[in-house]
């Protein structure tokens, strides 16, 4: 059944894919990771464009929860097949595993150079016992989630054939515990009032879910050269029926959700909510919202459209960027105005603009990602998809 050549099963053709796919990564850690490490051991934290004015948490921490949740939301979809024992999606269930533990990477190294002392944090942060924070439990859940996760993916390549795997059980436990800590990361902070609120545990996890969607389309995909023709029949169905259909509903929530927090923050004048004036002001906004929301919807609703390998690609692709524009106005919107201030500010929020070195994390967590995916892929094998 199995050619144990990458994640997709194929042919020695595969092999060498995934092999450029990997090198090409590679590339990209080296001249990013390199130029952030560099402007970092010169000018410290000066290399980042955040400021003690109000803007704690930039770029670096956008791009952080952005790969978290997304393994999070992959670890959860392939429980679709391991947990719930549902057969459909048994074709993408170690590829979403094997991007979980990339996404986490990425995103880990990208916090890892944040941070200032990211070795004193990893033992600090647990030993200060600071349980009414949720950070505190996120460090813990984080830290239970790698270990597990590498565990069931090494059970995975002495096992290519994919089966049941009751490991996945605590594992997608602490996926869900990790999105829905993050969410009350921000929404407990009342000082930050774009933040604060009961639902954004819910907007993370149905964002970690849509874009765990999103990713498994678009790496499937890839994985065939993005053509349908080229996929197995239970694989082609998948995404035609179950996973599309899913995944328009999960676009529907995200699309909600978003718009109104949006409408609400707009319509408001409570103090501090006046940054949702200045984000509807922009394009990025709309771009967010638009473009890569609105556009994937109508692709995924529409049957003519639904069945189509380009329009899936392309709809994979906009949520993912719909996603990171959405993640970054919330966590830098919500620290725009500066706080024990509110109304006294009128228009002077705090302004942003990440840096040359921040955006170089950004290509170096996407670097890793897709170099720890690439890898795996091009040397591990995987189940016959093809």
């Amino acid at each position: 059944m199995a050619s144990i050549t990458d994640f997709s099963g194929g042919h020695s053709g595969r092999e060498t894919q995934w092999m450029l796919h990997f090198l090409i990564s590679l590339t990209i850690v080296v001249v990013a990771g390199g130029y952030a490490v560099w402007q970092i051991m010169t000018l410290g934290h000066a290399a980042f464009n955040t400021t003690n004015a109000g803007i704690f948490w930039g770029l670096p921490i956008v791009l952080y929860d952005y790969f978290l949740l997304t393994s999070t939301g992959l670890v959860m979809v392939a429980a679709i097949y391991h947990v719930l024992g549902v057969e459909a999606f048994r074709p993408v269930a170690k590829r979403c595993l094997g991007l979980a533990l990339a996404g986490l990477m990425g995103g880990v190294a990208v916090l890892f150079l944040e941070l200032s002392n990211p070795l004193m944090a990893l033992w600090a942060t647990p030993l200060n016992l600071q349980t009414q924070s949720p950070l505190f439990w996120k460090i813990l859940l984080v830290g239970a989630y790698t270990v597990l996760l590498a565990i069931v993916l090494f059970n995975s390549i002495k096992q290519p054939t994919v089966r049941p795997n009751p490991l996945v059980w605590p594992l997608a436990l602490l996926a869900l515990a990790i999105t829905l800590v993050a969410g009350s990361v921000y929404g407990m902070m009342a000082m930050r009032p774009m933040w604060f609120g009961g639902e954004i545990p819910v907007v993370f996890l149905i964002e970690s879910l849509v874009g765990a969607l999103a990713f498994t389309m678009f790496f499937s995909h890839l994985a065939h050269g993005f053509r349908h023709n080229r996929m197995s029949d239970e694989l082609r169905w998948l995404f035609e029926g179950p996973l599309a259909r899913l995944f328009g509903a999960l676009i529907v929530l995200h699309f909600l959700l978003h718009a109104g927090r949006a409408v609400t923050g707009w319509w408001s004048n409570a103090e501090g909510l006046q940054v949702w004036d200045h984000m509807l002001s922009g394009p990025l906004f709309y771009i967010g919202l638009g473009v890569c929301t609105l556009v994937p919807l109508v692709l995924m609703l529409l049957p003519a459209t639904r069945s189509n390998g380009l329009a899936q690609v392309t709809s994979g692709l906009l949520v993912m960027i719909g996603l990171f524009i959405a993640r970054y106005e919330f966590i830098i919107g919500g620290q725009q105005v500066p706080l024990f201030k509110g109304s006294w500010v009128q228009t002077q929020l705090i302004e942003y603009t990440p840096s040359m070195t921040e955006w170089a994390l950004l290509g170096l967590g996407i670097g890793i990602a897709n170099m720890v995916y690439g890898f795996a892929a091009w040397k591990l094998g995987g189940e016959d998809e093809a």
